[in-house]
């Protein structure tokens, strides 16, 4: 019996052995696997220009995140009176990363400027006396002082301040390229934008107001546009680079034929322009223009004028209710840019554009 009970024992001792064995091999395989994610590095390639804090100037902030997991996002905070001020707004503090690993948005001035790798569920305090630590849904932490002079390039038109678009764009389903070079002020304080072939690439011109302005009314006087290559595409519009919206609080003045020289050149627009609701066509006659957007809680009104001398005479004028968005932080913006036909029927831009603005003005 004896030896038939040390026998048992011996087989249960074994047994367990191997189970403990089994169960060290399974956690050191589960080590192996579970290895630490890459630390998340975040590096800026735009900071605006210092300033003591103004809410009626702002500037782009971008750079590139790289080891973000998907869900995280970027939540940018500028500091002023030594505080730090989360950014664009309240309701809308989560900066997308694209697939590229690039971020970027619109900030108010300030004397330093600060980004964050976070969650989706965090939620960024309004303001606060110091950046926070990570840990608790913040992955990885970047701050800059502002430079004193902004790597941007503006331009002054009509007493106002306008950003000169320099990063690429999808504007007019294709990508088109932009050069800071295409855009001037003549000495009679005209702005000029230009498509222009730069090392056989068509390059492209936009500016943007560096402030908000909100309800009223926007004019526009434009020289003759009549003789405009057909794929290219000179635009009036409002963007809202912080809106939590997918249309980005955009309406629009259209001046182009969209490739086909036998298209109206006009069309008044509040997006999304597909529904039918929020596109109006016309036809923009030869000769100086006055474009005009007038902005007032639930209504846009969009007017395109013939000027002759002291005559104006109205040529199309569209009333839009529908989808109309709220002022935020949205800035008006002009460009001229190719437009390609998404179904590649019509000819891309074949010849140099122009558009010369005489003047902008702003009534609220």
């Amino acid at each position: 019996m004896a030896q038939i009970e040390f026998q048992s024992n011996t087989r249960l001792g074994a047994s367990a052995i191997l189970k403990i064995a089994g169960l060290l091999l399974a956690l050191t395989a589960c080590h192996k696997t579970a290895q630490p994610s890459l630390e998340a590095t975040i590096s800026f390639t735009q900071v605006p220009q210092r300033g003591l804090g103004d809410l009626n100037q702002e500037d782009v902030i971008e750079g590139t995140v790289s080891g973000a997991r998907p869900g995280q996002s970027m939540v940018v905070y500028s500091k002023t009176g030594g505080l730090w001020w989360l950014q664009p707004r309240l309701d809308s503090p989560f900066t997308p990363i694209l697939p590229s690993g690039v971020w970027r948005n619109e900030v108010h001035l300030a004397t330093d400027y600060a980004a964050l790798l976070v969650d989706s569920t965090y939620h960024p305090a309004a303001v606060l006396a110091e950046l926070p630590k990570v840990g608790r849904g913040v992955q990885s932490i970047a701050a800059s002082p502002g430079p004193q002079r902004s790597s941007s390039f503006f331009v002054n038109f009509s007493g106002l301040q306008w950003r000169v678009r320099k990063v690429p764009s999808d504007r007019g389903g294709t990508r088109n390229l932009y050069d800071p070079s295409n855009v001037y002020v003549d000495q009679s304080g005209a702005l000029h934008l230009q498509i222009v072939n730069r090392n056989n690439q068509w390059t492209c011109s936009e500016v943007n107001l560096t402030r908000s302005l909100g309800y009223g009314t926007y004019v526009f006087t434009v020289e003759d546009t009549s003789n405009l290559d057909p794929a290219a595409f000179f635009e009036i519009f409002t963007w809202d680079h912080s809106s939590v919206q997918g249309n980005h609080g955009e309406f629009d003045i259209n001046i182009s034929r969209r490739g086909d020289p036998k298209n109206e050149n006009g069309q008044f627009t509040v997006q999304p322009a597909f529904l039918p609701l929020n596109l109006s066509r016309f036809t923009a006659p030869a000769g100086k223009l006055r474009l005009t957007i007038i902005w007032e809680e639930g209504r846009v009104t969009m007017l395109t004028s013939r000027v002759s001398g002291k005559e104006i005479r109205l040529v199309a004028k569209h009333v839009f209710t529908d989808e109309v968005p709220r002022p935020v932080d949205e800035s008006v913006r002009m460009v001229l840019y190719a437009y390609s036909d998404p179904n590649h029927k019509l000819p891309t831009i074949s010849h140099r554009a122009e558009v010369v603005v005489d003047h902008f003005e702003f009534l609220p």
